[in-house]
């Protein structure tokens, strides 16, 4: 039992150092490209410094990060099975007696454990980066360094009246009735073209019919002069409830401990939460899709001997496998995007799919 205990450790180690050394090449390439598109899209700007530049391609590459993930961990994998073959300790391993799956289960654990860490961990800090990326991004198209991106939490919508004029409207709680949107705790404010605030309209309570705001209880602030206040105001808008629908938060800017009282907050309202609720699952999902990519590249690349061309082979038809099962998990996903299937089941079934099916190719070579 402690010979295998030190066996388990040394095989955890090499998965893990070959994990963030591919991880980490990854993230230097993306960066680089990253850097060299943000330059050439920049390059006439004279208030855009190479500071900023690194800012925003390190701030938004956490979008590209989490999709590459499950692709790191079956190159790790992969690496780390070839290694064991080419040196003969797969086979040491094997001729003791020890399965294909007692083999694999310290690294199954330890890939659930590292999913896990990304969901609780690092989720919430790609969250925090894709927002500051945001505020980098509007400040740049506003050209004003001091500009601030409203937080998503609540109800925020931006609203585009002409070039000159922009409305940002903030709602703490709401609800849908047929169609009108009641509201509490309403704030709308105008700002010009570079982000500065012009005047404010706060309000206790509002109501949206068709396009017309009804306010009550309203304050009118405007820099420079008195609180005016007034018991009703109407301020008509071009926004109405449908529109309010398609300016929610994207789920992906939402960090996975914020998405419950999301989802709570949007269904207590009346909307649909189906993109936050596949956006939690997904999350809550990925950890066992990694230990479906290990599981994968175990299938391909642990074989007792494996020399010359049947390597290449084998690597070629794990990447191609791969990404095949990716593209074919997008089209189950836009599928539960659209209602077509139940939400747990486009989230979880490609999954449960790779999963089952290399496990049943992992029983199958155990028994030869």
């Amino acid at each position: 039992m402690k010979i295998f205990a030190i066996l388990s450790r040394y095989i955890n180690r090499q998965l893990l150092t070959n994990f963030f050394i591919v991880f980490f090449a990854i993230l230097g390439i993306i960066l680089l490209f990253d850097s060299i598109e943000t330059l050439r899209k920049y390059a006439g700007r004279d208030d855009i410094s190479i500071w900023i530049i690194s800012q925003i391609a390190f701030t938004r590459i956490t979008k590209t990060v989490e999709i590459v993930f499950p692709f790191v961990m079956m190159v790790a994998a992969m690496i780390t099975f070839w290694r064991l073959s080419k040196n003969n300790e797969f086979v040491i391993i094997r001729s003791t007696g020890v399965s294909m799956f007692a083999f694999l289960r310290p690294l199954i654990i330890a890939t659930f454990m590292l999913g896990l860490f990304n969901v609780f961990a690092l989720n919430p800090i790609s969250a925090k980066m894709f927002e500051t990326y945001e505020v980098l991004k509007y400040r740049i198209e506003t050209r004003n360094p001091n500009a601030v991106l409203f937080s998503s939490k609540g109800l925020w919508i931006r609203e585009a009246v002409d070039d000159n004029k922009v409305l940002l409207i903030q709602a703490k709680n709401l609800q849908q009735e047929n169609d009108v949107v009641w509201m509490r705790d309403v704030s709308i404010t105008e700002v010009n073209r570079i982000a500065q605030i012009e005047q404010s309209y706060e309000a206790s309570f509002a109501t949206l019919d068709g396009n017309i705001f009804h306010l009550k209880d309203v304050k009118k602030i405007v820099g420079g002069m008195p609180v005016e206040t007034m018991n009703d105001y109407a301020y008509e808008t071009t926004i109405d409830v449908q529109r309010i629908k398609e300016n929610f938060v994207e789920p992906e800017a939402i960090s996975f401990w914020q998405l419950p009282d999301t989802i709570r907050f949007y269904e207590k309202a009346g909307f649909s939460a189906r993109l936050h609720w596949m956006r939690f699952l997904s999350l809550l999902i990925s950890p066992f899709l990694l230990v479906g990519m290990l599981m994968l590249a175990a299938v391909f690349m642990l074989q007792n001997t494996l020399r010359g061309s049947a390597i290449l082979w084998r690597v070629v038809i794990s990447i191609v496998t791969g990404f095949s099962f990716y593209f074919l998990s997008q089209v189950v996903y836009a599928f539960g995007v659209n209602g077509y299937i139940p939400v747990w089941l486009s989230v979880s079934a490609p999954t449960m799919v790779i999963i089952l099916i290399s496990s049943s190719l992992l029983i199958r070579a155990d028994e030869v």
